[in-house]
């Protein structure tokens, strides 16, 4: 069953690399098609603008919740580095509880702002904000899991992993 389950993991986790990627791609599309319309044929455009803007939102809030990884993640560790892996995990409990305790009091007030922007639309692509800004409310909910399981394992007593800047990036 365990194994299954690293295989389902394992597979969506790709998925989500690949919409990364076809993100960014017809975001370098977008960009380029405004280049050519503005300067080549003196014709500006307001839609490849506005949807480079909406996939960066994606793509920054979507990764950050879904495709980099815990080791991955830019952080100050000097600290954390230099201390025994007691002190590491009564610092990740920290951290962990710290996050819990803001993301978890944001959710409801984010949840209700996001759903009160269906009432408006971007300017060029028709967009409603609910749809747009949604991804929010999706990255705030794979935050609270994540450091919920990271909280959880450093108070059952697993070590945090040591992380090792020259080994981040992406495993194949």
């Amino acid at each position: 069953m365990r194994h299954g389950a690293r295989l389902l993991a394992g597979w969506l986790y790709r998925r989500g690399e690949n919409l990364v990627v076809v993100m960014i791609g017809v975001m370098f599309a977008a960009f380029l098609l405004q280049v050519i319309f503005r300067y080549l044929l003196q014709w500006p455009t307001g839609w490849s603008n506005e949807l480079t803007v909406v996939l960066w939102i994606w793509v920054v809030l979507f990764g950050a919740a879904f495709v980099v990884r815990e080791e991955e993640e830019i952080r100050f560790d000097l600290i954390y580095g230099a201390v025994r892996p007691r002190v590491r995990r009564v610092m990740t409990v920290m951290a962990a509880a710290a996050l819990l305790v803001l993301y978890g009091w944001s959710l409801p007030a984010v949840y209700d702002y996001v759903s009160f922007m269906k009432v408006q639309r971007t300017a060029y692509l028709k967009i409603r904000f609910d749809w747009l800004f949604s991804i929010y409310v999706i990255f705030v909910v794979a935050v609270l899991a994540r450091y919920l399981w990271l909280g959880w394992h450093a108070l059952t007593g697993r070590e945090p992993d040591e992380t090792d800047p020259a080994k981040a990036g992406p495993t194949t």
